[in-house]
Formats: structure tokens, sequence, C-alpha cells
């Protein structure tokens, strides 16, 4: 999996937006450091390498996960429909930390007299978009269509 980055003027907008969410709830940052933090989002070690990434010309995504994508899959195996909140790298790794937030909530027990509903979950995924994690009849936890 290829991580596709925004542009640089998109990212520059999310340390923006970053930096005046943090500010109305108290915890003041400088533009440097909300875009430190954006950088740390998206698996890079500092800005200057994320900015340097951004700035890469896409040909063409190799894969179509990234921040505020919508995808779709499996999650317990129950479809989901949903958005990418956060994707970063896993240093010394190949796996990728997701954060998913589901368009509709699923709900992940099986059994008829009761149910338990997520909306938002976070896994790792490999670069084809499954989780290593198992459930106990072998199934992935998370398995991403693309």
């Amino acid at each position: 999996m290829t991580i596709t980055y925004p542009p640089v003027d998109e990212l520059k907008a999310q340390a923006k937006r970053l930096r005046q969410a943090m500010t109305e709830r108290g915890s003041e940052i400088t533009h440097a450091a909300a875009l430190e933090l954006i950088a740390r989002q998206y698996g890079a070690r500092d800005w200057n390498t994320l900015s340097a990434l951004a700035a890469k010309p896409n040909d063409k995504p190799a894969s179509p996960i990234f921040v505020g994508a919508h995808i779709r899959g499996r999650y317990l195996n129950q479809p989901f429909t949903g958005k990418v909140l956060a994707l970063s790298a896993v240093p010394g790794s190949e796996f990728y930390r997701i954060t998913i937030h589901f368009d509709e909530p699923v709900d992940v027990v099986t059994f008829e007299s009761f149910s338990a509903f997520r909306q938002r979950v976070h896994a790792q995924i490999d670069e084809n978009g499954v989780s290593p994690r198992k459930t106990s009849n072998g199934l992935p936890h998370l398995v991403l269509d693309i």
C-alpha cells in the first residue's frame, strides 16, 4: 500500500483547523506545532518530510485508502461503508494503523438476543487492507475492499 498524500495546501489547511480546534479547547499550539502533528498523523518524521512527500506528483494512487477516503469492506464479518479518519504507517513493520468512522453503526454481535453496535474502529491492516487479527472462526477482523 502506498499512502497518497493530499496537496501541501490541504495539509496546511488541516493544520490550521487543528490549531483552531485546539485553541477552542484551551490548548493553544503554534502553527509549526500543528504542522508537526499533521506530519506525525501521516506517519512522516516531521513537517519537512511530509511536505516533500506531498509535493511529489501523484500519477495515480496505488491505493484508494487515504485520510478522508470513503471506503467499504467487512468488520467482524459485517459489511460497512465509512470514512478513513486516520492512517499511518506502523514504524518497523509492514502494517498501517487505520481509524474508520462507519456511515451506519455495525452490529458486531451475531446472537439474536442482543446487539452491540460500533461506529468508530481503530485497527491495523496490511498492504492489502486486511487486519492480521482474526476472529475465533479464523476470519480477519477487518477486510477493506480495495
